[in-house]
């Protein structure tokens, strides 16, 4: 809030250039080719030696690690980019702040240059030299396990926005994608509004655009993994003064009917019967390549439920998992994880059971008992999570705690009818 006119030579010529909203530049005589020397506290003669010495004796003071200003050594930063550089310095001291609009310094806009000089809010341009990147566009590629083992090119059509023609700078911000308005709020008393430019939507350039059908070989490479990006660099929609954004493919691995992968190691799930774990197995499986894998146990092997440990028994096939993506000579493992499947309740015949009584080693022992001196009990099934629940509930034992309990008993209150 203001008195007076402040501002008043930016209005000079009948006000703001390119319209009512324009940027604040005002006729060539009134240019500030001055400010930047001011920051670095050097004269305009200095020479390349003199600037760089007043910008390393100020960042060390300034720097926002050393409790420093962040905004100070911002434009001090600034000033140093554009004065250092032979070039910028001579559009600089020849036009000011707008004959430097497009180095983007520091990754700030000329709008954020003006602002982070003369006041409001500056500074909001990424770290970094260079135009802004545009947005990426991902798109999600389902691939099934088969095509990450075997690798696969597959085409794929993308439709993009590019710019036809040249595009040109909006007349209206003059490429600053914002635009400084003065609004009267009270008598006598002004304000600077600044406002993103309705006819570029902040872009600062305008330009006419067509859709374009492209058509992209995407190739998956053998051993990629879940969620990995397949980069197309600059096959984004273009966009006037900024670099194209990517398009990326992300893998999205399929669910195997056979196979459970992690990282380079590949699992599948055996049942075998309990004959089979104890006599011996032989059984094919596909590989994901289409060979024919053919698994036996060794002579006198013996598949167990579990291990000691209580864990899953499990064998390992060396080298058939999935290849190593870059390396992909260098192969993972196949894990097997076996399960043995017991007969049910009254599967076996007693025959069945005599024979197998004969020809399994430990058969149990026959023990004669007298049932008017031996209990004999039944099992049923039971759950192991149910172990520690038996006896009376809790519930009904916390009501009669003992005298002989630290703190005494409790006083059991009886309800009045």
């Amino acid at each position: 809030m203001f008195g007076g006119i402040p501002f008043e030579h930016f209005a000079q010529g009948g006000g703001f250039p390119g319209g009512s909203g324009g940027f604040p530049g005002g006729p060539e005589k009134d240019i500030d080719t001055q400010k930047l020397y001011d920051t670095l506290g050097v004269s305009k003669d200095a020479d390349e030696k003199e600037i760089r010495k007043a910008y390393r004796k100020l960042a060390v003071k300034h720097h926002p690690d050393k409790g420093g200003d962040e905004k100070q050594f911002k434009e001090i930063s600034a000033a140093y980019e554009i004065l250092s550089d032979k070039e910028s310095r001579e559009k600089y001291d020849k036009y000011g702040l707008e004959g430097v609009a497009d180095e983007n310094v520091s990754g700030h806009g000329f709008n954020d240059l003006f602002s982070m000089f003369f006041g409001g809010q500056g500074g909001g341009g990424r770290r970094g030299g260079g135009r802004r990147k545009g947005p990426s566009v991902n798109h999600p590629l389902k691939v099934s396990l088969e095509d990450l083992y075997n690798g696969k090119t597959v085409k794929l059509a993308v439709n993009r926005k590019v710019i036809e023609g040249e595009a040109s700078t909006c007349s209206k911000c003059r490429g600053q994608g914002a635009v400084m308005e003065i609004r009267q709020i009270g008598p006598g008393m002004i304000t600077q509004v600044q406002r993103t430019c309705e006819e570029c939507s902040g872009q600062g350039y305008s330009a006419k655009m067509k859709s374009e059908r492209k058509v992209l070989e995407v190739h998956v490479e053998k051993g990629m993994k879940h969620n990995e990006k397949i980069t197309f660099r600059e096959m984004g929609d273009e966009t006037p003064n900024m670099e194209t954004g990517d398009v990326n493919f992300i893998i999205q691995e399929k669910e195997h009917n056979l196979f459970k992968r992690k990282g380079a190691d590949l699992l599948l799930v055996k049942e075998l019967s309990l004959n089979q774990a104890l006599c011996g197995f032989k059984f094919l499986v596909k590989q994901l390549d289409g060979r024919q894998l053919c698994i036996e146990s060794k002579p006198g092997e013996i598949i167990k439920p579990e291990t000691d440990g209580q864990n899953p028994f499990v064998k390992v096939v060396p080298d058939e998992g999935m290849p190593s993506r870059g390396n992909p000579f260098v192969k993972g493992n196949l894990y097997v994880l076996f399960r043995v499947k017991f007969p049910e309740d009254g599967e076996l015949s007693d025959d069945c059971i005599k024979t197998l009584r004969k020809v399994l080693p430990d058969p149990d022992m026959d023990i004669e008992v007298d049932e008017n001196e031996v209990d004999v009990v039944d099992l049923k099934h039971a759950n192991v999570k149910d172990f520690g629940r038996g006896g009376a509930s809790h519930t009904n034992d916390s009501a009669y705690d003992s005298d002989d309990e630290e703190g005494g008993g409790r006083p059991v209150q009886c309800q009045q009818s």
